[in-house]
C-alpha cells in the first residue's frame, strides 16, 4: 500500500511540474529562432514577427539546411526561380541559389515574397495558400469561384496539402500570439 501511495504521489508531482512549464514547454515547440532576422524584416513588411515565426515552423522547423522534394530550400522553404524573381524586384543581394541557406537572406526574401502575396491578395489565409500553391494557382481557385478572395471558406481549399498548410499556420500563429503577446 506504501509503494501505491509513493508512486501516486510522485505521478501528482510530475503532472503538477508539467502543468506549471507548460508554457516553457510550448515555447520550446513554438520557437523563435532567427530572431534578429524576423524582427527585422517583419517589421520593415509591415507583417507580424509572430505570423513569420509560424510558417518558418511550417515551412522547415527552422532548418536552415531544409531542402523539400521539390527543391524549396532553407528556412522559409523558397523555390530558387521565386527568390530570384523577388530578389531583382526588390534589389535584394542575391549572389547564387546557395545563398538560400543563409538565414538572413532566406527570411528577408521570404518575408518579402510572402508581404507581396499579402498585398496582391489583402487576407492572410488566401496570401497563405499563394505562397504555399502559386499565385496563380490561387487566383485561379478565385476566379473560378472556388474559394472567395476575402478567405472566409479556407475550407473549399481543393488541394489537401494546402488547405492543412494554410489551416497549420493558422492555429500556430494563434499559438505564438498566446505565448508571446
Amino acid at each position: 500500500m506504501r509503494k501505491i501511495i509513493l508512486i501516486l504521489c510522485a505521478i501528482v508531482l510530475i503532472l503538477l511540474i508539467i502543468l506549471l512549464n507548460f508554457t516553457n514547454i510550448q515555447k520550446l515547440i513554438y520557437r523563435q529562432d532567427y530572431s534578429e532576422y524576423v524582427e527585422k524584416y517583419a517589421k520593415e513588411n509591415n507583417i507580424d514577427s509572430l505570423l513569420v515565426y509560424a510558417i518558418i515552423k511550417a515551412e522547415s522547423n527552422f532548418d536552415d539546411d531544409a531542402v523539400s522534394n521539390k527543391g524549396a530550400t532553407g528556412l522559409m522553404q523558397l523555390m530558387n526561380e521565386t527568390a530570384e524573381e523577388v530578389a531583382q524586384n526588390e534589389s535584394i543581394e542575391f549572389v547564387s541559389n546557395d545563398s538560400l541557406y543563409n538565414p538572413e537572406i532566406n527570411i528577408q526574401i521570404g518575408v518579402t515574397y510572402f508581404a507581396n502575396l499579402l498585398e496582391i491578395f489583402g487576407n492572410v489565409a488566401i496570401a497563405l495558400a499563394a505562397y504555399n500553391a502559386g499565385m496563380g494557382t490561387v487566383q485561379s481557385w478565385i476566379d473560378d469561384g472556388i474559394i472567395k478572395a476575402n478567405g472566409s471558406d479556407i475550407e473549399n481549399i481543393p488541394y489537401k496539402d494546402t488547405n492543412m498548410y494554410v489551416r497549420k499556420i493558422l492555429n500556430d500563429y494563434e499559438i505564438y500570439k498566446k505565448l508571446y503577446q
